[in-house]
């Protein structure tokens, strides 16, 4: 085989890499059996917290170190038929239980599961007690030296409103306990106009002995997201940043955490000694608890039998003379992935919260990328058109470095006659032939493999794009035009029912005939991909010209099913590179007309010899 049919094979192979990585490598997404949790027992979660006030015991799904026979609260629990607290704000809504002073209802106004205006607000908190998905945020105290266990509050512990009536960003919130044992708790939440809260806890001691607590907060929730995605390409899981060090682990993986005898769980708990943050991510959304610049324990758990995940922010030991109150403000995320809004939570002191965000082993071209697209959005006000915009730009960036690729290559198919008269004279000696191809390419400057770099060059930029739109909350549900509505999701066009012409649905995904249900923008696409391989030299052998013949069609299928922002991306792309293809065969000498036939192909040209030139 030649050195030119060679390249364009490894070209070939390198181009089935961006589309197999996913299909084959990736398994889909798949949907996660709804888990509903167990009965939870006193050797499920281990036991009370050591009583010399060392206070590394273990928080148990029953809220309190020592509370580990709670079970989970049934719908005629004290939870469910707690008084509540609401929440409204421009961004949440919900309420705060004040049994057990749980966060455990919050949703996003901004934000719909579908399309379908209709579509209910997207669901971050459930109470426990939930059909599905429980999932809450609880603060309190680990008893240590002259505290009782059960003088600190709990789970089900009955708070009293102090002060506010509904938590606005205007209007905090505070709750109040009094153990009857000397100890008087509060807790007062304040939150702001996007997703953040602040919790301020604090305990006065009337006591007339010093004691000794340690704050923390958790996010419990109950099973996997129902929605969990289970794909490589996102990020779900547990999320963390402890001293500068980002930790990422799936579900899966906190399933198969060492069980660690302190905290009666799978556990990995680190020592956080400046600053940090723990808490799980989704896929657009997240919940995170942020202790601030303060030394804590962060804590990851996984309690097998009731099936419950868990996070927790155990601050330093605090020690609380007769008289004093002991006072502690630390803070939670929980909303939406929005990169201007971490950006600017980031820029208020939260250690890279911006890494929350899921950028990918291309983190260094993802980032720029989305950058790009975000910024060029602020103008158009359209994501299509900011990554048609996008692409554009890319190319140009890149047209030096690629125009000697496609100068080569139009040099190829310039020397194509010549190399179909070598073939015929050398017959079935391939040796001979390779070694004539050789000496040819030498002499014509011609470098065969310079065909491959606009193929290396797009790789990393596809996989990046592809990240920036799959996870990135800013496209999903963004329109293009016409009856692209959702940019994050496939062309819901279909050519079997005419694109909408014929009055009859389509296949869905569970149908064999999904695969060749395609729509507008992946044909487009197979076409934008034949019209620009028609501009590349062919191969000589027969076979490998079928193959590449079928290329175009068989990326449009397998493509089909990628996001409508991918493909409009790629056709933008193959528009583009045709473009400059046409120009640089025609600044050689040629005529392609617009299928890439050649209407003047240079035929075979004698050199002369080397010594007459300049000969006397």
């Amino acid at each position: 085989m030649d050195n030119q049919n060679k390249n364009l094979i490894l070209a070939t192979v390198l181009s089935f890499i961006v589309v197999i990585i996913w299909f084959v490598v990736f398994p889909p997404p798949e949907q996660v059996p709804e888990q509903t949790p167990a009965q939870v027992t006193q050797s499920d979660v281990g036991t009370a917290i050591d009583p010399t006030g060392a206070n590394n015991g273990s928080l148990s799904p029953g809220g309190t170190p020592t509370d580990a026979s709670a079970s989970s609260v049934s719908p005629t629990s004290p939870v469910a038929n707690s008084p509540r607290i609401e929440i409204n704000t421009p961004s949440l809504s919900g309420s705060i239980a004040l049994v057990g002073g749980r966060i455990d209802d919050l949703s996003l106004k901004n934000y719909r599961e579908t399309l379908d205006p209709d579509s209910p607000d997207v669901t971050l908190f459930r109470p426990q007690g939930s059909p599905t998905d429980a999932y809450y945020a609880v603060y309190g105290w680990i008893p240590g030296t002259n505290v009782a266990a059960d003088a600190v509050p709990g789970a089900d512990t009955p708070w009293s409103l102090e002060s506010g009536s509904v938590l606005t960003p205007e209007t905090p919130v505070t709750l109040s306990w009094d153990n009857g044992q000397g100890l008087i708790f509060h807790q007062t939440y304040s939150v702001d106009d996007k997703f953040m809260f602040d919790i301020a806890q604090s305990v006065e001691n009337t006591t007339g002995a010093a004691v000794a607590l340690r704050p923390y907060g958790l996010l419990r929730r109950h099973g996997q997201p129902s929605d969990l995605q289970n794909f490589f390409v996102v990020h779900e899981g547990l999320v963390r940043m402890s001293d500068g060090e980002l930790e990422e682990e799936t579900f899966k993986k906190i399933d198969k955490m060492d069980t660690d005898p302190r905290e009666g769980a799978r556990a990995s708990r680190i020592e956080v000694s400046e600053s940090g943050w723990v808490g799980f991510t989704e896929h657009y959304w997240m919940s995170t608890l942020i202790p601030g610049d303060q030394p804590f324990r962060s804590t990851v758990k996984y309690y097998e039998t009731p099936n419950i995940y868990q996070t927790e922010a155990v601050l330093g030991n605090a020690e609380v003379a007769p008289g004093q109150t002991y006072d502690v403000d630390t803070k939670l995320f929980s909303g939406a992935k929005e990169w201007e809004t971490i950006k600017a939570y980031e820029a208020q002191g939260v250690t890279r919260f911006i890494d929350s965000i899921d950028w990918g082993w291309f983190f260094f071209l993802t980032k720029p990328i989305f950058w790009l697209i975000h910024w060029l959005h602020s103008f158009i006000g359209n994501m299509g058109w900011s990554i048609i915009v996008m692409t554009i730009f890319l190319k140009a960036l890149l047209f030096p470095l690629a125009y000697k690729s496609y100068a080569s290559m139009a040099k190829m198919k310039e020397l194509q006659p010549r190399m179909e008269e070598m073939k015929k004279k050398a017959g079935d000696d391939r040796q001979k032939l390779q070694k004539e191809m050789m000496a040819m390419y030498k002499a014509e400057k011609v470098n065969p493999a310079a065909g491959c770099l606009p193929v290396l060059l797009q790789i990393p930029i596809f996989f990046s794009l592809y990240k920036v739109i799959f996870v990135t909350l800013e496209l999903r549900q963004q329109p293009w035009i016409l009856w692209i509505h959702d940019l994050s999701a496939p062309d819901p066009s279909s050519i079997l029912n005419l694109f909408g012409l014929l009055p009859y649905a389509t296949p869905g995904p569970e149908s064999a005939f999904h695969i060749i249900s395609l729509g507008a923008l992946p044909i487009l696409l197979g076409i934008s991909m034949w019209l620009q391989q028609r501009l590349n030299p062919a191969p000589a052998d027969p076979a490998q010209q079928m193959i590449f013949a079928w290329m175009p069609w068989v990326f449009m299928f397998m493509l089909g099913r990628f996001a409508s922002g991918l493909v409009l991306y790629w056709i933008t792309n193959n528009t583009i590179t045709f473009t400059q293809q046409y120009l640089i065969m025609r600044s050689h000498g040629f005529k392609p007309d617009v299928f890439g036939n050649i209407k003047n192909a240079i035929p075979f040209r004698k050199k002369k010899p080397a010594d007459a030139k300049g000969t006397k």
